[in-house]
């Protein structure tokens, strides 16, 4: 009888232990969902925003984190026409933004997005690869930043997206560009004008390091847009990608100009991005 009661002592002894360190082991997973800056509601979720390598950055979290860690990385204009992102942390993802709009895509804001990846998968458990969702400038960085660390990228969801510096803010084409815009982007390159018109380091230029990857692409377009005219832009990085043999969807909107981005049903958008990050 003693040595019954003894064992259920041990047995008792060894439940409660475990069950001790599991509750500390979920207290410190929760924990790791916190990040440093300000706390606030973002759509009924929780938003955190610091600053990574000088850079404002925004982190949403889900309420219940799907397995692996998914997200989303939006690129300008954040919280604008956010149907997409707020259907994409019901489904566990996080979704993540880190200011680069006045840097066009240039080398600088591929190096600071270099800085933020880091933190977010090496501090902070994220998945290896990212979904990239780019809207008008977004665009350039991208697929900059793809073309650049192709091997961290799941898929790209492009919006109206920019892929030729030229087309916007240059306005060489048929756009109506942005002098001020042009002048800064200009800055960020450290080039001249002559020298930009010359560049071939454009979205549109450096897609072969997306398709050896395998990378899907989808893009949402109006077709009356003449701030990011189509066929200065996603016209020509689905012919040359589809020549490369990777994979483009283009979900056109008809009379449908710059704006507004997203779709009002953003389903097409969520699926696509559910089927390639899992």
């Amino acid at each position: 009888m003693q040595l019954r009661r003894a064992a259920l002592y041990c047995w008792i002894a060894i439940f409660t232990t475990t069950i001790f360190w599991q509750a500390i082991t979920s207290s410190t997973s929760l924990a790791a969902e916190e990040f440093a800056g300000k706390h606030s509601d973002w759509h009924g979720f929780d938003r955190f925003d610091f600053e990574i390598d000088s850079r404002p950055c925004i982190v949403v979290t889900p309420k219940v984190v799907a397995e692996g860690k998914p997200w989303i990385w939006r690129a300008r204009f954040f919280g604008h026409e956010p149907q997409a992102d707020i259907a994409l942390l019901n489904h566990g993802f996080h979704v993540v933004y880190c200011d680069v709009a006045n840097l066009f895509g240039s080398p600088r804001a591929v190096s600071h997005w270099n800085a933020f990846y880091a933190y977010l998968t090496e501090e902070h458990g994220f998945a290896p690869q990212a979904a990239l969702e780019g809207m008008s400038r977004g665009g350039l960085i991208i697929y900059n930043w793809a073309a650049a660390n192709p091997d961290k990228v799941s898929c790209i969801y492009g919006d109206a997206p920019v892929c030729d510096f030229k087309s916007w803010p240059g306005g060489k084409g048929k756009g109506q560009g942005s002098q001020a815009a042009w002048r800064d982007c200009l800055k960020a390159y450290d080039m001249t004008e002559e020298q930009a018109l010359a560049f071939r380091g454009n979205p549109i230029d450096n897609l072969q390091p997306l398709a050896t990857a395998g990378i899907p692409l989808l893009h949402v377009v109006g077709d009356a847009d003449v701030v990011v005219p189509v066929e200065e832009n996603t016209g020509i990085i689905a012919e040359r990608y589809r020549k490369l043999g990777g994979s483009i969807q283009v979900i056109n909107k008809p009379g449908i100009g710059h704006h507004p981005h997203s779709l009002k049903d953003p389903t097409p958008i969520v699926d696509f991005i559910l089927r390639h990050s899992r």
